[in-house]
């Protein structure tokens, strides 16, 4: 009876420390707002404008973050390696319905890591969104949009990510540092379409880096995105800084952008951004931001776009906040910029469209 006792506890320290290596955590969030948008045209040399104007009021899910629900877990190997895995699904919380079709299409990756950094596998974002994400006030949420889409806006992305990327890249690699005195980097490649005899078929390669020094933060981004055919590329660099005067965080950024598309014209343009946050007292943040992209090659004529937007955010808790934002888009005859719904189609409106869009909502995670 007393060996069988000792064994007994013995197995039963064994399992404990087996559950303390492994975790698992099931998180999410859920983010609903009214939104309302008109989307008009302008007019170029007194031309007829390209679409009627237009009127939406919808509720929408993801205004300001698209709303999730994930499952993210480690296992600690030994030697500090460490097995880690995430798989998050986006959803619509106005429908109930899946964000893209797809069960886990936020994010789903397996990988390791350790003293060498970390190598994931899977659906993950691309280095440049990331950036992006860091500096823009709105952290790619709030403005550029298109209501009534669900889980809608875009935020500073819709203009420095190119149409054929998108913020996430299916069959991907990627490599990341640990933080070594404040530098971090990153590397993916994304392995495309998986076209039997063409490797190039939606082929990605981005490499990222960044340094924080206490309130100042810098990063700058390269990319390069073959298109379905693998005959045509989209090349982007990029460039941004933070700097947290404490009274207020000013965001800078500017990218050059290259999109040889599938005709002989190539867009080629400059984007360049500044912004602004602003604390409230101690719950509240005021946002503000600039964003404007000049056309380089004048074979493509009145094709500049710019963004303006100021918005507000307010805590009630750690977990849950409230929102409100107003942007205006223009465009040249040339441009479609500023709007962005749930499909890979960043750009649905017409060329020489103006956007106005309002929203306030709230937001809780969990």
């Amino acid at each position: 009876m007393k060996k069988s006792l000792i064994a007994l506890a013995v197995l039963s320290a064994v399992a404990g420390a087996a559950q303390a290596q492994s975790s698992v955590t099931v998180y999410g969030l859920v983010d609903m707002g009214l939104q309302r948008q008109e989307i008009g045209a302008t007019r170029a040399n007194g031309a007829t404008p390209a679409t009627a104007s237009s009127t939406t009021t919808a509720l929408d899910s993801g205004n300001q973050s698209g709303s999730r629900l994930g499952f993210k877990g480690s296992e600690d190997l030994g030697g500090g390696l460490k097995a880690n895995f995430k798989l998050e699904m986006g959803v619509f919380a106005d429908t109930g319905a899946s964000q893209g079709g797809k069960t886990f299409g936020r994010q789903s990756y397996v990988g390791l890591s350790g003293d060498f950094g970390a190598v994931n596998f899977g659906r993950q974002y691309t280095p440049m969104f990331i950036a992006v994400d860091s500096f823009d006030p709105f952290s790619t949420g709030m403005t550029s949009g298109t209501a009534g889409s669900s889980t809608s806006t875009f935020g500073a992305a819709a203009y420095f990510e190119p149409n054929v990327v998108g913020p996430r890249k299916d069959n991907s690699v990627t490599y990341s540092t640990n933080d070594l005195g404040g530098f971090t980097a990153n590397l993916m490649y994304g392995m495309g379409n998986e076209t039997p005899g063409n490797n190039q078929s939606g082929r990605y390669l981005s490499m990222s880096a960044a340094y924080t020094a206490g309130p100042l933060f810098l990063t700058g981004v390269y990319s390069d995105s073959q298109a379905a055919s693998g005959k045509f590329a989209t090349r982007s660099s990029l460039f941004a800084a933070t700097y947290d005067f404490s009274v207020v965080k000013l965001a800078g950024a500017y990218s050059y952008i290259k999109d040889e598309g599938t005709t002989l014209v190539a867009l080629k343009r400059d984007v360049y951004s500044i912004g602004a946050t602003v604390p409230v007292g101690a719950a509240g943040n005021f946002l503000v931001n600039y964003i404007t992209t000049k056309n380089k090659n004048h074979e493509i004529a009145d094709a500049d776009a710019s963004q303006a937007a100021i918005g507000y955010t307010h805590s009630l808790s750690k977990r849950t906040n409230i929102y409100t934002s107003y942007s205006y888009d223009r465009n040249g005859m040339g441009a479609n910029f500023g709007s962005a719904d749930s499909t890979p189609t960043f750009h649905p409106v017409a060329g020489g469209a103006t956007i106005k869009m309002f929203n306030v909502g709230i937001r809780h995670m969990f």
